[in-house]
């Protein structure tokens, strides 16, 4: 398991402003997002030999070899999974590194979510589509709100977990967002407010549901030994890993609704890294609605399944909860940015650069990404 502890760290990590309406290609967008990061880095472009683009944006490898000039790009790939795929790439980054493929991998996310396509549309586009379309969409179920209501009403069935438990995630998330300059959401928000905010598909409500954004962000993961003599410190990857649920294809067909993809993956990714759920001092969840951070932190090992709702009460995962979680606001309040804002953002607190909300004493962290049926990815950190 510890075979690539360590074998790679993020050098460099870049963002374009978040919006809603950028005026600009999804396309440029990575390219902004991907130049700052190089940078960042101290790298050029032509220093790049490896990327992992978005697999369901517009960009591939070729537009960043013509646009930025590489003339030798070793490795390349795609990992089709949705809000999972920006771990799983730095999974294949590091994967390619200790092959000795590449050195400088690029990883570029950019999306046009508020101005481009709606979600209802892009889950047409899924590869689970054949099995949604027999099992999923016959009874309605055309929307990601549709397909995660059931799994959070099946949890409040079995475990008693409240909507008042679901607005204490959306309003702490609000209240990091208020401490970022970069972060579309600016009005606080109340647990009473979540509770009158209108109904998008029983029990989620319309501020359990992330925001639709336009921007993006890109990282450079490096090789251990490179990385020492970089421009930034290194943050080093201690564990990674990706686990898919029973069933991947179809929520419905589950025998547990209530247990993600990230649970397989946990056991992998802290084997590798070697510490324990006490060494996390910040984390950073996916969380395109507030019942996927509540079954995340269960299956993550943070509480046992069903005490979910208990653990985010009372300030437990503010900036001084026993797990301080999405210091950037998240998919919830800051941007979707198909969760590579949120690799962003654990970066910045390793490296002291939080701002308003940064961490005291971050030293290792944990970031994870969740794919649209389920699929779970996880990374472990450190400074």
């Amino acid at each position: 398991m510890k075979s690539l502890c360590e074998k790679g760290a993020v050098t460099g990590i870049g963002e374009t402003a978040y919006t809603k309406g950028s005026g600009k290609s999804t396309i440029a967008l990575q390219m902004e997002a991907a130049l700052a990061a190089i940078a960042d880095a101290g790298l050029t472009p032509k220093d790049i030999d490896g990327i992992v683009p978005y697999s369901s944006g517009d960009g591939v490898a070729e537009d960043f070899i013509t646009n930025f000039g590489i003339a030798d790009l070793r490795f390349s790939a795609t990992t089709p999974m949705g809000g999972a795929s920006a771990i799983a790439g730095i999974q294949a980054a590091i994967l390619a590194i200790e092959g000795g493929v590449a050195r400088h991998v690029l990883i570029p996310f950019g999306r046009n979510g508020y101005s481009g396509g709606r979600i209802g549309a892009r889950v047409q586009q899924l590869p689970q589509f054949r099995t949604i379309g027999e099992f999923e969409m016959p009874v309605g179920q055309i929307a990601p709100a549709q397909l995660y209501a059931q799994m959070a009403r099946r949890h409040m069935m079995q475990y008693g977990t409240t909507s008042r438990q679901l607005a204490e995630i959306a309003v702490t998330f609000r209240q990091h967002a208020l401490l970022n300059d970069n972060a579309i959401m600016k009005t606080p928000m109340t647990v009473e407010q979540h509770q009158e905010s209108r109904m998008i598909s029983d029990p989620l409500r319309l501020f359990d549901c992330c925001l639709e954004s336009d921007g993006g962000a890109a990282l450079v993961i490096s090789g251990a030994g490179p990385a020492k003599d970089m421009k930034q410190r290194p943050i080093y990857i201690m564990g990674i890993a990706e686990g898919h649920p029973d069933q991947p294809s179809a929520i419905t067909q589950r025998g547990d609704m209530t247990i993600l993809g990230t649970a397989k993956a946990v056991p992998h990714a802290f084997g590798m890294a070697g510490v324990s759920h006490d060494d996390i001092d910040v984390a950073e969840i996916y969380d395109c609605f507030t019942y996927i951070v509540l079954c995340q932190l269960e299956d993550l090992g943070f509480c046992a399944k069903g005490e979910g709702g208990a653990f985010v009460e009372n300030g437990g995962i503010s900036l001084t909860g026993r797990l301080p979680v999405n210091t950037h606001g998240g998919l919830l309040s800051q941007a979707h940015i198909i969760g590579m804002n949120h690799i962003v953002e654990l970066v910045k607190q390793l490296r002291g650069d939080g701002g308003k909300a940064q961490v005291a004493g971050a030293r290792i962290g944990l970031v994870t990404g969740y794919g649209d049926m389920g699929d779970g990815t996880v990374a472990i950190m450190r400074n």
